[in-house]
């Protein structure tokens, strides 16, 4: 007889983890690029789907800068068909500790 071996048999990594923190962790990786030009520090995320106001800036423990946000999950009617649920919901937060030449209070967004 053939065995076969399955490598991930019995991995309930995942599994053990409750719904809230995997909803979490598909957004946690916002995609951000950060460059410096010689007037400032410049940083693009990308977040579709969010609004202005679903966005936190702030400037933590001096110069640390902070980009939080949250994607509430779509109000599904009772007659939706769902085919496909690729985006994610849930709560994302990045971190960046920026550089003693950073002007802090100079910080905006748009």
């Amino acid at each position: 007889s053939l065995d076969i071996w399955v490598p991930f048999e019995g991995f309930s990594a995942v599994a053990s983890v409750p719904p809230s923190a995997r909803e979490t962790t598909a957004f946690a990786t916002a995609r951000i690029d950060w460059k410096e030009t010689p007037e400032a520090h410049i940083f693009k995320a990308d977040l579709p789907g969010l609004k202005k106001e679903e966005v936190k800036v702030e400037v933590e423990d001096g110069n640390v800068l902070q980009i939080s946000g949250e994607r509430s999950k779509e109000h599904e009617e009772k007659n939706d068909k769902w085919h496909r649920v690729e985006r994610s919901c849930g709560k994302f937060m990045r971190r960046f500790r920026l550089p003693e030449n950073a002007k802090v209070d100079q910080v905006k967004a748009n």
